[in-house]
């Protein structure tokens, strides 16, 4: 299915050395952010208390907020639905979770007598230490696991170029996070690693295309078989990558509080996992050294294992 076809081929290859300058140069910001000012990670990670109350009508979160302007970084959020307030309260180190809690319901009870606890959850500093050291290592499995298949389903150059996008496109997440101090949470983790499967779902699609074009195009150079293999798949990316958008778009602007920063990471991991599945993987595969010798390689070793 295609919505529209491109007739001549963009030469993208001739714009690697700037587009890769870029991204270079914006991976670098991320880092320097990452290295001095951190993330701000949510008592999923810091440890903190938990509480959903219920109202006899709708919530007025604003209100709530400023009850509760006292106590500095809580979050306060509808869940579920209107009526049902989610309030998360970050540790205290003389103030124990059960007292925190109480002080707050007795405080909205004051605003509203008909508030009421429905429940209360308590995450200690160890459980977000284990939090952090087990989302990082998440993020490690999955870039080997990427780089694994796609080197034994495409060749090493590729699985170097692919794992260098896709680490570009987190970093750079977690930059914007870092730049801004959104609320890293769980959700927002999610989404990081929801982000390296859907880059690299890109880069595999302009991979095989690649591949195919160095079996069929064989008086074509290098960048003019790349040219071509993005050229072709543009349409493709429109559709997919539009449609997924128009989804997680829904959830930025109508899904609330709960999934904004889902929504958010998701929406910056979109955007940047097409450029770097067009203008950063490609180039770099280009300046590997790839060519048609190594494909052509891998037939004759399948062709005589299967004699």
């Amino acid at each position: 299915m295609e919505f529209f076809r491109i007739k001549k081929d963009i030469p993208f290859m001739s714009y690697g050395r700037y587009t890769t300058a870029i991204s270079l140069l914006t991976f670098v910001v991320a880092v320097f952010l990452l290295a001095t000012r951190g993330l701000h990670f949510g008592i999923d990670f810091t440890g903190g208390t938990v509480m959903e109350v219920h109202y006899a009508h709708p919530a007025d979160t604003q209100k709530i907020r400023a009850s509760l302007a006292s106590r500095p970084d809580v979050s306060v959020q509808n869940f579920g639905t209107s009526m049902d307030v989610l309030i998360r309260l970050p540790l205290k180190a003389d103030v124990s979770g059960a007292k925190e809690s109480e002080a707050v319901l007795a405080g909205l009870r004051n605003d509203d007598p008909s508030v009421q606890m429905r429940r209360v959850e308590f995450v200690g500093p160890q459980v977000g230490k284990e939090l952090v050291s087990n989302g990082s290592l998440a993020l490690l499995l999955v870039s080997l696991g990427i780089m694994g298949y796609l080197a034994i389903r495409f060749e090493w150059r590729f699985a170097l170029a692919a794992i260098v996008a896709n680490l570009h496109d987190v970093v750079i997440i977690l930059g914007f996070f870092s730049f801004f101090q959104w609320e890293f949470s769980l959700p927002v983790l999610a989404a990081v690693l929801a982000v390296l499967g859907y880059s690299v779902n890109e880069s595999v699609v302009v991979f095989d295309r690649i591949r195919e074009n160095f079996r069929i195009m064989r008086k074509s150079d290098v960048p003019e078989i790349i040219n071509n293999a993005i050229t072709r798949t543009m349409s493709r990316t429109v559709i997919t990558h539009g449609c997924t958008q128009l989804m997680v778009t829904s959830m930025l602007f109508f899904g609330g509080e709960a999934l904004h920063y889902f929504a958010l990471a998701l929406t910056i991991g979109i955007l940047f996992g097409i450029y770097s599945s067009v203008l950063v993987a490609s180039p770099i595969v280009m300046w590997l050294g790839v060519s048609r010798v190594d494909f052509l390689k891998a037939e004759k070793k399948t062709g005589a294992e299967a004699s």
